[in-house]
């Protein structure tokens, strides 16, 4: 007879005997009944082994296996009833909770917009400071949950992350705004500066400061006047924007980066094929160009060559994709200024975004060093941005539009990329494709992918018309 664990159990807790017969404990009688065991009535051993302890006889044992079955649903149902009631007294407590962080991350989120701004007076800024630390320090500790509910929820855990970054960036936003608050209250009046200003009539002789840059040592040396000693790390090389800055000569202050680019520029793209005064053809050149040089060419090439490295395919479909945001940043940065290229480099240099076309890979899953790939990437927008500083936005997009004509002439976004996929679909028609991925398979719509959107097709495929170099493109 087989007896299910949870009825052994209780059986074993609730109905043996606490001082059992000699006859019993020989498996002469039943240990539940006492009856003799005989041949009508079986012994059926109850352990702890197969051959100690005492026995049970069948009725006896279908009985107590019943009633522990029927006490087991009815626990189960009454688990079950606790937990509904627990889940729906849970989920008020927590959405208020989560209502409640949500509501002071936005008042956090507010108070550093209006900090930043300049059309709210400081002190009513520090006040605005007062009254958010004080919701801040009024919101309760995270509610615990029941046992029953289901503790894998991380939503408080982040709504208080994003809380607490958001209080972070109001302190920051309020103290600069503060300081240089103080700092520009104290400075005199310097009429004499007005006309060099070229200030209204009605300016105050006041001209404030919104930034100040003391160089990495300064500080060490004003605690050092009130008695605090702080020893000086030692000194490091500059980052390469800095070096460039600050080891300008007074000759190259004068002078922009690329002094003839406006002039040049023009003429180098007209031989390509393109048009400088048509600005969607220009902006898609500059595009592909800035992808090439901040993305594609450098260290990505190590990266490439390496066991664990992405393959041709990937890289064309990740390329096709940075192509469409780095379009969209130039386009916003004519507007917005150059800052916003940060949202193109923020996905460029992300080591833990997968990659388009269905790709798994991403940068940080590579063996190579990717620290090397990150500050080129940042580098080269920089340089991008400095040039939109100094000379305008179309001075920019000028600069890497030519580089796209020397390094990328057929790629997508490029004016001659429509004969180049043509091409590829002629020779394409003419191959075996029995060991291509399936997504080749419709010639029509293998064509129009590869003008509207390459990635489209995923990676493997784009692996596949890499390697017939169909494209005329192949990953080195």
């Amino acid at each position: 007879m087989h007896i299910p664990a949870y009825a052994h159990d209780a059986i074993r807790a609730a109905a043996l005997p606490s001082m059992p017969t000699s006859r019993q404990v020989g498996g002469l009688d039943c240990c539940l009944c006492d009856k003799p065991f005989g041949k009508d009535l079986a012994a059926i051993p109850l352990g702890p082994t197969p051959t100690s302890g005492l026995s049970g006889c069948r009725p006896c044992l279908t009985r107590s296996v019943t009633r522990a079955r029927r006490a087991r649903d009815a626990a189960r149902t009454h688990d079950a009833e606790r937990a509904r009631a627990e889940s729906a007294a849970w989920m008020p407590v927590r959405e208020r909770h989560l209502a409640r962080l949500d509501s002071v991350r936005q008042a956090a989120e507010a108070v550093a917009g209006l900090a930043r701004g300049a059309d709210v007076e400081a002190l009513r800024v520090a006040w605005l400071l007062v009254s958010l630390e004080s919701a801040y320090t009024w919101v309760p500790d995270t509610p615990e949950p029941p046992a029953s509910v289901d503790r894998t929820d991380s939503e408080m855990k982040d709504e208080a992350f994003r809380l607490d970054l958001a209080m972070i960036a109001a302190r920051e936003a309020v103290a600069e705004r503060l300081a240089y608050h103080l700092l520009n209250e104290a400075q005199p009046e310097e009429p004499e500066m007005c006309e060099e200003f070229e200030c209204p009539e009605d300016c105050s002789g006041r001209h404030d400061s919104t930034h100040i840059d003391c160089g990495p040592d300064s500080v060490f040396e004003d605690l050092a006047h009130h008695g605090i000693t702080v020893e000086q790390p030692e000194p490091e090389s500059l980052a390469p924007r800095l070096a460039a800055l600050l080891g300008r000569t007074e000759a190259e202050e004068k002078h922009s980066p690329l002094p003839d680019i406006e002039e040049q520029a023009p003429v180098v793209l007209a031989h390509h094929g393109i048009d400088a005064d048509d600005t969607d053809v220009l902006v898609s050149a500059a595009a592909v160009g800035l992808v090439v040089d901040a993305w594609r060419e450098g260290p990505l090439d190590v990266i490439h060559a390496a066991d664990d490295g992405p393959s041709d395919g990937e890289i064309f479909a990740q390329s096709i994709d940075l192509y469409r945001r780095a379009r969209a940043a130039l386009v916003a940065a004519k507007d917005d200024g150059p800052e916003v290229l940060l949202a193109f480099v923020a996905v460029a240099s992300n080591v833990d975004l997968p990659w388009a076309g269905g790709s798994r890979f991403a940068m940080r899953t590579v063996s190579a060093s990717t620290a090397e790939f990150v500050q080129h990437v940042d580098d080269r927008v920089w340089f991008t941005a400095e040039v939109m500083r100094e000379q305008g936005w179309r001075a920019g997009v000028l600069h890497r539009a030519a580089s796209a004509v020397f390094k990328a002439p057929a790629h997508f976004g490029m004016p001659g990329w429509p004969g180049v996929v043509a091409s590829a679909m002629e020779r394409l028609a003419l191959l075996d494709r029995s060991d291509a991925p399936g997504a080749l398979a419709d010639l029509a719509a293998v064509e129009a992918s590869l003008l509207e959107a390459p990635d489209r097709l995923g990676a493997d495929a784009l692996d596949w018309i890499s390697h017939h170099a169909l494209l005329g493109w192949r990953a080195p």
